[in-house]
């Protein structure tokens, strides 16, 4: 079997890690992988790579794209590996719309007999209008998949069948946590955007014990970044035990080694490999809880014993007007992003959402809002109990300890459920099911976007692609 693994660069993290590991997978079990990138990678190969530039991120040109350059560019590269086209060409994020031409050029593909598996890992239509494909359908009568089970239900209800419809998990390779280290640090191993919640991590350190801190790893892209450098200046200015940026001066290995436990704080996640990878490394993990993709977990057999659902703010310290304003106005920004207009039912649903609580969520405001709200726990002892009490568990942050028996009983469920065979195995199937099964299908994109703009789970720092 040939298999060709698509992407638009392999830079270290996120997807390319994960068409990593499948090519190693793939590579052991004997199968001929050939990846394609628009970029070189960064460091060597252990596979052969083809460099096809016209995958490389480019912005929408004017006029309509004419993918035929890009689809004949693949189609060389494949030819110059193997003299034909592969089995099948996996190709992973299609529609997350970083490069114009790609999904043009997939049609193009399907229309000339290459057998396409389009893998999902993000889909723009979860508040993300910033790499919409507006402009085009999407690819029909191909395989697509997808890495949680909400995806590949909206995907189901928006037309895709279930014999061209496929869900697989990523591999989760275990870490390992250096020994002899004191624990001292709540660790967030992430890269500081804002889907992260980064100022839900700020208020966690003011329940924390002392002597601990919350430790960051990564910063954003642009160190730079206005939302980042406002928490890293409001920790700096109260004092609070907060650490950020450990990644550039420590490994890994270090980092998990020092730690108490594994945060999250993040209020969406494509797979959600942070609610898995710290127990590999025998840590346990508190923080948010993100209930579509712990659902999937749950069902393997993975315990979430110290997750929440939110933390809940009363409304008294919340300014109502504010979160209002910004809340249908940032809506409304997504929507004519999409070219839609804010059905009037969608404003009514958000207006009794709003007016009916007693609390809001923590993760579902902006950073003003939520700096706003730590400056007011930081200063009043009165604000500090009022949201003890409206979040109990925050009272036994200071006498959490972790569960030896729950992180063992985790390891294992993990390794067997995601481990490298099980997805192997998993992977196999599909690339027989492509090969062997063809389809007829099409997604209405119109009722994608019903299913993922639900104003209910919308938060202010989810928006867009940060």
């Amino acid at each position: 079997m040939r298999i060709a693994l698509v992407h638009y660069h392999l830079r270290r993290g996120g997807v390319s890690t994960v068409i990593r590991h499948q090519a190693q997978a793939l590579s052991e079990a004997g199968i001929e992988v050939l990846i394609i990138a628009g970029e070189k990678p960064p460091e060597d190969l252990e596979f052969p790579f083809a460099l096809v530039e016209g995958l490389k991120y480019t912005a929408l040109p004017e006029g309509e794209p004419d993918g035929e350059g890009l689809a004949n560019a693949i189609i060389a590269a494949m030819e110059a590996h193997w003299g034909l086209a592969a089995d099948v060409l996996h190709v992973h994020n299609p529609l997350i719309q970083k490069n114009a031409l790609l999904i043009p050029a997939l049609k193009i593909l399907g229309l000339r007999g290459v057998r396409l598996f389009l893998q999902n890992h993000d889909l723009a239509e979860d508040f993300r209008p910033d790499v919409y494909a507006g402009r085009f359908e999407y690819p029909e009568n191909c395989h697509y998949g997808v890495i949680n089970s909400r995806d590949y239900l909206y995907l189901h209800r928006a037309g895709l069948k279930t014999e061209g419809l496929h869900l697989i998990p990523n591999e989760v390779v275990p870490l390992t946590a250096a020994p002899g280290l004191e624990r001292t640090r709540y660790l967030y191993p992430v890269r500081a955007i804002r889907r992260k919640n980064i100022g839900e991590a700020l208020l966690l350190s003011l329940f924390i014990p002392r002597g601990r801190t919350v430790a960051l790893t990564l910063p954003p892209q642009d160190k730079n970044n206005p939302v980042y450098r406002r928490w890293v200046n409001l920790a700096a200015e109260l004092g609070l035990p907060v650490e950020f940026a450990l990644g550039e001066t420590h490994s890994l290995e270090e980092l998990l080694g020092s730690a108490v436990c594994v945060l999250t704080t993040s209020v969406k996640e494509g797979f959600g490999f942070s609610f898995l990878e710290p127990w590999t490394a025998g840590l346990s993990l508190i923080g948010r809880r993100i209930d579509y993709v712990c659902r999937d977990f749950e069902a393997a057999g993975v315990r979430f014993d110290a997750l929440y659902n939110g933390i809940e703010i009363p409304a008294d310290y919340v300014s109502l007007l504010m979160l209002k304003k910004k809340m249908e106005s940032t809506v409304k920004q997504v929507y004519e992003a999409f070219a839609l207009t804010v059905p009037s039912h969608i404003s009514q649903m958000m207006a009794d959402d709003l007016g009916s609580q007693k609390t809001f969520d923590f993760g579902r405001m902006d950073e003003e809002l939520q700096e706003s709200v730590i400056r007011t726990l930081y200063s009043n002892e009165t604000v500090f109990q009022d949201v003890l009490a409206a979040n109990p568990f925050l009272k036994s942050f200071a006498a959490w300890k972790p569960d030896e028996n729950l992180i063992a009983s985790n390891k294992n469920v993990i390794g067997e459920n995601y481990g490298g065979n099980k997805i192997l195995e998993m992977l196999l199937d599909i690339y027989r099911s492509v090969i062997d099964i063809p389809v007829t299908q099409k997604i209405s994109k119109s009722l994608l976007l019903d299913m993922y703009l639900d104003p209910l789970r919308f938060s202010l720092v989810g928006v867009g692609n940060g």
